[in-house]
């Protein structure tokens, strides 16, 4: 055996002894590990952050799983925190699929999604619903599109950012309805809600994690679910799908998913994809989750590998429709 290939293996071993150490070590006692959601406390993806932490930090052993809020360009700014963060597993990114829309929607992206981070698997999807202020007077969605063809050029459209959810499902429904809508970006889903229960904007698409409660209580007009089967916690389930209401191929779910920084290392990931798995089967995350109109990711997208291809067919399909719709996040 030549020294070249000697020293080689030699090297190998023992960043392979280090890896091991490494994940021995982890997660370091005393040390907490941080989720970073690139959007707004109080929205749709800070909640399900905050529903999943108790439930990965006990499989994991950590001493705590704290939630730090990066918002901003359209959720690059909190993926670039943990795209540069130490590759020691102590720093998470969970993000939506605003993952798969950042290479299109961002001009200057400082980080490469499908190669800056490692992919921890997928956490839920969550359905959206098409909402209204309290005093828009269509009552079913027959009635609103009336509505909206009645008032063209009259109509503002809310949603919690460029690149939000809220955002993304309005693109679709414009394109969809053949008509344009002034869209109305805010700072976070919770303003966007608020200025739609004071009827300071007429609509809104949004995540069921945000409008559930709000018409529960009444308190917005709700006219249909973006799926293609109707759901079936109470407050939703007579509500029709937009494509059995005539919008046809319209289907859009949220998914979240959890990354680490590229470099993390295997057996770290492993230990954390192994605790994702026990958290998704948690009782009291599933109760938190369902009760809000979220689907818990069973199949194999669960699996890094799987949810990474995942990730990158969205990219492909989300791409087109940012580039026709010619709006950047940046």
């Amino acid at each position: 055996m030549n020294k070249l290939l000697t020293l080689t293996l030699a090297v190998a071993a023992t960043f392979s002894v280090l890896s091991s150490a490494q994940a021995s070590d982890f997660p370091i006692k005393d040390k907490p590990i941080t989720i970073i959601v690139p959007f707004t406390a109080g929205g749709p993806t800070d909640r399900v952050a905050r529903d999943l932490a108790e439930s990965l930090r006990k499989p994991l052993g950590a001493s705590a799983v704290v939630i730090e809020n990066a918002p901003g360009a359209g959720s690059s700014i909190g993926a670039n925190k943990v795209a540069k963060a130490s590759p020691d597993g102590h720093t998470l990114l969970l993000n939506h699929i605003g993952m798969a829309t950042i290479p299109t929607l961002v001009r200057s992206v400082p980080f490469k999604v499908e190669t800056d981070f490692e992919y921890l698997g997928m956490i839920n999807e969550v359905p959206m619903t098409l909402v209204s202020k309290p005093t828009l007077p269509a009552k079913n969605y027959k009635e609103l599109v009336t509505w909206i063809a009645a008032n063209k050029g009259k109509i503002n459209l809310g949603n919690a950012g460029i690149g939000s959810a809220s955002h993304l499902c309005g693109l679709l429904l414009q394109t969809a309805l053949q008509t344009d809508m002034t869209t109305i970006p805010y700072k976070g889903t919770s303003a966007a809600m608020n200025d739609l229960l004071g009827g300071q904007i007429d609509l809104m698409c949004d995540q069921t994690t945000n409008t559930t409660g709000q018409i529960e209580a009444k308190k917005i007009n709700a006219y249909a679910v973006t799926t293609t089967k109707h759901l079936t916690i109470p407050a939703l389930k007579d509500l029709p799908t937009l494509q059995e209401s005539g919008l046809k191929g319209f289907e859009i779910t949220i998914w979240h998913g959890l990354y680490a920084p590229k470099g993390t290392p295997p057996e770290i990931v492993k230990k954390i994809n192994d605790a994702l798995k026990v958290a998704l089967k948690d009782p009291e995350f599933i109760k938190k989750e369902e009760g809000l109109g979220a689907i818990i990711i069973s199949d194999k997208r669960v699996e890094p590998a799987e949810h990474k291809k995942y990730v990158a067919s969205e990219i492909a399909k989300w791409s087109p429709i940012i580039k026709a719709a010619g709006v950047y996040a940046d």
